[in-house]
């Protein structure tokens, strides 16, 4: 693994010191030595990971960190803060402020090189979906405001804990506005993940009924709950576990006893990741759905149909079975639009394409072919019997009216169909025979069924 980290502190020791660490591990490391200059670096560069220091001159770390989170094009940066304060609420405002980690000087390098590889790894997933969502920005959605939206963040969690103590602690930190959930058995806490819902689990990592480590990789192997994060709750001398913990996908821990503002500061920070990835993972689907889909109609669209029918004719090829495509053309649709408006036009080929949806069965496929033109591959199916379904839905759009908003306008289509002959024929060959029927159908005067010669 590898990535570019920046290094911001104002006393060169620090930095050499930081930057042998990470450069011994093959990291790449850029530095600076004041909050504005680190700034400058994120914001026109490619930064993986930033390690800030606090207390500095111009800006403190508090400050630095702030700005970064603020800022959309910088907010999913992980910052490790790295200082010699070592008091709860000086965790808790480097927390409140966006780090991902608070590390107190002297950082031994196990604990320094562990978190950084996390977060490291958790840059890499994001990155990458970010990546495939960009094209989100095309219509006016910026996917890094996500991460800085300040709207209050709520969830389940599921608390795996047998110290009443600690879960009574964890209870009165989160209950609001999150849904607490606590098991103490390791076995009941896998079978309660997998028939629910939870944003987030904190699991102890000394359980007396199980090890709390292999909880965690049991709820990791979960393909649901892969990406749902977990924060271990772990004592001071843990140390090794922790860092095997990190590696093997926890996403934070808190040691004991526990300080109910710092586990509200990385439990909120773990639940606004877990919404920003959501959301970038539900904006990956929309843009693939947009591309596969047509938007006036919701039908597949051209892209979808070519994939779509050469699999068919594999299928057809490999089990001899037959398919057959049919193509549907409105006929004289430019008479509608000139009529009525083009409005009423659109409200024809949206009703049209439910009708057809509608009247074939699920493993059939409809599709809008190009303006007026749709196309149905129908598997497992002879000329004969695609005859019989094409001859049912003209007749349907015949004798029943369309509904549109500038009033109801009657409508027929021509059908031509194709089926599928063996090893020799193509997709294509099999689109051009199933269109030449339709212009035959149209020909011979429209509003009828044609089926190709075989």
């Amino acid at each position: 693994m590898t990535a570019r980290i920046l290094v911001v502190d104002d006393i060169a020791a620090n930095v050499r010191l930081l930057e042998a660490r990470l450069r011994a591990e093959y990291f790449e490391v850029r530095t600076a030595t004041n909050g504005r200059s680190a700034l400058d670096i994120a914001e026109t560069e490619r930064v993986d990971l930033v390690l800030l220091d606090v207390m500095m001159p111009d800006l403190s770390g508090y400050e630095v960190c702030a700005k970064l989170k603020a800022n959309p094009s910088t907010a999913n940066i992980p910052v490790v803060m790295v200082t010699s304060l070592d008091q709860p609420e000086d965790r808790v405002r480097g927390l409140e402020a966006g780090a991902d980690e608070f590390l107190t000087k002297p950082v031994s390098e196990t604990s320094l090189l562990a978190r950084v590889k996390s977060l490291v790894r958790l840059k890499m997933v994001t990155d990458e979906l970010e990546l495939r969502a960009a094209t989100m920005q095309s219509v006016g959605i910026n996917p890094a405001e996500i991460l800085t939206d300040p709207n209050e963040i709520a969830g389940n969690v599921l608390v795996v804990d047998d110290r009443e103590n600690s879960t009574q602690r964890i209870r009165k930190a989160l209950q609001h506005p999150l849904a607490v959930q606590v098991t103490a058995d390791p076995a009941d806490a896998v079978l309660v993940a997998e028939r629910s819902d939870f944003d987030l689990f904190i699991i102890s990592l000394s359980l007396k009924a199980g090890d709390g480590l292999r909880l965690c990789t049991q709820i990791k192997t979960i393909d649901r709950l892969r990406q749902t994060p977990v924060l271990l709750i772990t004592d001071a001398d843990e140390t090794s576990q922790v860092t095997r913990a990190l590696d093997l996908g926890v996403n934070d821990y808190v040691i004991r006893p526990i300080d109910e503002n710092e586990l509200r500061a990385r439990v909120r920070t773990q639940l606004r990741r877990k919404r920003y990835q959501d959301r970038l993972r539900n904006m990956v689907s929309s843009a693939v759905e947009l591309a596969i889909t047509d938007p006036l109609t919701g039908l597949y669209n051209r892209r979808y149909l070519d994939a779509h029918l050469r699999s068919a004719a594999a299928r057809a090829e490999a089990t001899a079975k037959p398919v057959c495509v049919l193509i549907f053309d409105i006929d004289h649709f430019k008479d509608v639009n000139d009529t009525h408006g083009h409005d009423a036009g659109d409200d024809v080929l949206r009703e049209f394409a439910d009708r057809i949806s509608r009247g074939v069965r699920g493993i059939d496929l409809v599709a809008r072919y190009g303006g007026e033109e749709f196309l149905l591959v129908m598997p497992e199916t002879d000329r004969e019997f695609a005859a019989a379904v094409a001859e049912r839905l003209r007749s349907d759009v015949e004798k029943v009216p369309f509904k549109t908003r500038s009033g109801v306008s009657s409508v027929t289509v021509s059908i031509g169909i194709a089926e599928w002959q063996g090893a020799t024929d193509t997709a294509e060959t099999l689109i051009k025979r199933a269109d030449n029927a339709l212009y035959a159908a149209k020909r011979a005067g429209r509003n009828r069924v044609v089926a190709s010669a075989a």
